[in-house]
């Protein structure tokens, strides 16, 4: 702190030299004013200098001694030489002062004490009403002039912040953006390879057993990667879509909601599950991100259930409701008392909770069963 007060910048060493010289020179030229003047003079112009360190410190000393020297000077020889004399280094003090970020407490005792300074400065040595005019019009320009700079510098660091709010939004969207995808991709891989290698499994089996079967079976795997090849297009074109900050928004395309369920659920019966459907209540339009969620619940559910559960059925209820929808997928497979989550578990939680819904896993014997409540009001 020391050495910053004893470094000034050259532009404040600039402002105080000239300030002390047009100060100090009307006390010598044309007429040699006592040595006490010049002294205060010199006090009244040269703390300028550390003015933004200590604006409040340096104040008092330049207004004390600006105070001083006006009533002191009418008894001096030659004081009529002194009438033009503006107290510079007061003004610059006031514009710093108006330009600084302070308390209100230290603002209101600043202001005070400088009307104080300037009451005394002109009643004491009873100044005529032009000395009144041209003082209070200087130190009120000089005001003025500070308190338009600490609004321009609170313009401008609140465009910084506002910049750097909108930066961190984008990044929050980007970050969005990219959970959405590694969602919706593990989603789509895993429910359609799941298929795949289900049917491929089966394939043998049913080509020696069942050959008049057998085309329905590799149908079933092209058809499962169609859709997944489909659907991962949409999602890559998104990542192409955003190329960078000033590039195009990214295309995501449509995703799939629940129109899209009796697919889904021909897919898994296609799988060897037994698909029971169960849809009450009045349909209506979905939000995008309920729509979607709600797609993807069943999705990620008829997955873990082919992968996992060894089921052989599978009961998915959709109820819609005044403001929520309770979308229910149960199975009769192994199930169990304890449960490990897993991405796609995970997935479905943080999509359910981004909608702001609820999600219950609850393992029973036998069976599974996965309930999600999303709002639609």
């Amino acid at each position: 702190m020391r050495a910053s007060i004893l470094s000034p910048s050259r532009a404040d060493v600039a402002i105080a030299a000239v300030v002390t010289v047009m100060t100090v020179t009307p006390l010598l030229v044309p007429y040699r004013q006592p040595w006490w003047a010049v002294a205060l003079a010199v006090l009244m112009s040269v703390p300028v200098l550390w003015r933004r360190r200590a604006i409040l410190p340096v104040g008092a000393v330049v207004g004390c001694a600006t105070t001083v020297l006006a009533i002191a000077v009418k008894p001096l020889p030659h004081s009529g030489a002194l009438v033009l004399l503006l107290p510079y280094g007061v003004l610059v003090c006031t514009y710093t002062f108006a330009a600084a970020d302070l308390s209100r407490a230290r603002r209101a005792g600043g202001v005070a004490g400088l009307a104080a300074g300037v009451a005394v400065s002109l009643v004491v040595p009873q100044e005529n009403l032009e000395t009144y005019r041209y003082l209070l019009t200087a130190i009120v320009a000089a005001y003025a002039l500070g308190v338009s700079a600490r609004a321009r510098r609170a313009g401008r660091a609140a465009e910084r912040e506002r910049e750097a709010r909108v930066r961190e939004e984008r990044a929050a969207a980007v970050a969005r953006e990219r959970t959405r995808i590694a969602r919706d991709m593990h989603d789509i891989v895993t429910h359609s390879v799941g298929l795949m290698v289900i049917q491929a499994e089966t394939g043998p089996l049913v080509v020696r057993d069942h050959p008049e079967k057998a085309e329905a079976v590799f149908e079933a795997i092209a058809e499962a990667g169609r859709d997944a090849i489909g659907q991962l297009r949409l999602i890559l074109g998104a990542l192409r879509g955003s190329e960078g900050p000033g590039g195009p928004a990214p295309a995501r395309g449509p995703q799939p909601g629940l129109d899209a369920l009796p697919g889904l659920l021909d897919n898994a019966r296609r799988a060897g599950l037994d698909v029971s459907a169960d849809m009450r209540g009045e349909p209506r339009r979905l939000p995008s991100d309920v729509d979607v969620a709600a797609y993807r619940i069943v999705q990620e559910a008829l997955t873990n259930t082919i992968r996992h559960a060894g089921a052989s059925t599978v009961r998915v209820r959709v109820r819609w409701s005044g403001d929520t929808l309770d979308v229910e997928v149960a199975d009769d497979g192994r199930g169990g008392r304890e449960l490990r989550e897993g991405h796609g578990m995970i997935g479905m939680r943080e999509r359910v909770t981004a909608c702001g819904g609820r999600l219950a896993v609850r393992p029973g014997n036998p069976g599974l069963t996965v309930t999600a409540t999303l709002p639609i009001g």
